[in-house]
């Protein structure tokens, strides 16, 4: 019997950068990030006469329902779907994987049907074409290590996760007004992008391997957050001739070595940002730097948000009354 509607609730993304821009040695792309459980998209889906949406970012969520129903039914699926809640596109946070993950996810299971993992629900969102980090934080949550697509006729490496710490927090920042780079002009930026060194892809790796994942098994505050941020300053580097430097804009360099003369040394981009990231190692201290930062002026256009990880993945709900 069909539910009467389907309700989901996703984490939001943070891509600390990606682990190759080509394909140098067995696998390019891949990367590391972290789950956490706020802005995050939420949204309804019930059957009705024809496809319709309403809420933030329904356009988009129109054009994936379409998508997603061609993949399952070979036509456009007969639902309503209500956006109650999702963060802006193209600000870092993955909004676009989580909604169309989110959606595909509540159409299987209006339907009964079950993706036979991560990678099938992603083909019929139509995500994961580069990085995974967000495909699988959708179904997994926590931390992820995407080591990277195969090369043609070799089987990708596994994607790693682990739970992160639940006492610490990211602190979200984001300018007003600025968006990162998407659609025809990222595709343009990967283009002219320079064949990154086997010295700088290797490098990535060993500060995901050797230090960054390693901290946040033991849950090693400190030594996670150093390696973050030089991660993500590296991984960042590597996109310079497309943004200027390893963050997207002077207003976020500017931003990111502030707060780390302020003592917090997790800061980072998240992928193309503008949304900046602070780890803190609980709730108390994040609120205690948010309200410092609110006091000052170079802040005062900011959207700030505190998040704890999330270690569970998207939550989906069968309404059945």
């Amino acid at each position: 019997m069909m539910p009467k509607a389907v309700e989901v609730i996703t984490p939001s993304r943070l891509h600390f950068g990606l682990l190759s821009l080509h394909r140098t040695g067995p696998v390019r792309y891949g990367g590391v990030g972290a789950m956490v459980a706020a802005p995050g998209v939420h949204l309804v889906v019930r059957p009705a006469a024809s496809l319709t949406a309403e809420g933030p970012l329904a356009n988009r969520a129109r054009r994936v329902a379409r998508r997603v129903g061609l993949a399952l039914l070979g036509a456009a699926p007969r639902v309503a779907i209500c956006i109650h809640r999702a963060p802006p596109e193209h600000v870092g946070l993955g909004t676009g994987t989580q909604l169309s993950m989110a959606i595909a996810a509540s159409l299987a299971a209006l339907l009964g049907r079950t993706p036979a993992d991560e990678a099938e629900l992603a083909r019929w969102a139509g995500r994961g074409h580069r990085s995974v980090v967000g495909v699988h934080g959708f179904v997994h949550g926590g931390l992820i290590w995407d080591p990277g697509d195969a090369a043609a006729g070799e089987r990708a490496p596994p994607v790693h996760r682990l739970a992160l710490p639940a006492a610490w927090r990211f602190i979200l920042l984001r300018p007003h007004g600025l968006r990162g780079l998407w659609g025809q002009r990222e595709r343009q930026a990967f283009a002219r992008l320079a064949r990154m060194p086997a010295a700088h892809v290797t490098t990535l790796r060993r500060e995901a391997a050797e230090v960054l994942w390693p901290a946040a098994a033991r849950g090693d505050f400190e030594t996670f957050s150093e390696s973050v941020y030089r991660y993500g300053y590296q991984a960042g580097m590597n996109f310079a001739a497309a943004q200027g430097g390893p963050f997207s804009a002077p207003r976020l360099e500017a931003l990111v070595n502030y707060i780390r003369r302020l003592g917090v040394r997790g800061v980072g981009q998240s992928s193309w940002g503008p949304t900046l990231f602070a780890l803190l190692p609980d709730e108390a201290s994040a609120c205690h730097f948010v309200q410092r930062l609110r006091a000052l002026p170079e802040t005062e256009d900011l959207q700030l948000c505190i998040a704890p990880p999330d270690n569970e993945g998207a939550k989906v709900r069968l309404i059945e009354t």
